[in-house]
């Protein structure tokens, strides 16, 4: 079974970036499709972005379409979510997601004003 972990999250100043980073134990090549989604208190789990490993366009929630950009790196079975101009809303706990089946176990983001 698919294994993922997050890192890239910590402390940032609004207006700032950080860049997410999600490392999968292997892939398929077929039908794997790779997304973040992220949850803050008190809300619901929020899709941000999916890439799919066999290529075609991203996909962006219109929340974050300006300032998000996924990406992948396939020989290492990686995808990233770089975040630009980041907002207090945007603090939350981010999540990588395997084919909207396998999680990872998220990293913070917090976001000062």
């Amino acid at each position: 079974q698919v294994t993922l972990v997050e890192s890239g999250g910590g402390l940032v100043q609004a207006g700032g970036s950080l860049r997410l980073s999600c490392t999968a134990s292997k892939r398929t090549f077929s039908t794997y499709t790779m997304a973040w989604f992220r949850q803050a208190p008190e809300k619901d789990r929020e899709f941000l972005a999916a890439i799919r490993w066999s290529g075609g366009s991203p996909y962006y929630a219109n929340a974050v379409k300006d300032r998000f950009t996924v990406s992948r790196a396939d020989a290492k079975n990686s995808v990233y979510l770089q975040m630009n101009s980041l907002k207090p809303e945007d603090t939350a706990v981010y999540f990588c997601n395997a084919d909207m089946k396998i999680w990872g176990q998220g990293t913070q983001v917090t976001v000062s004003s």
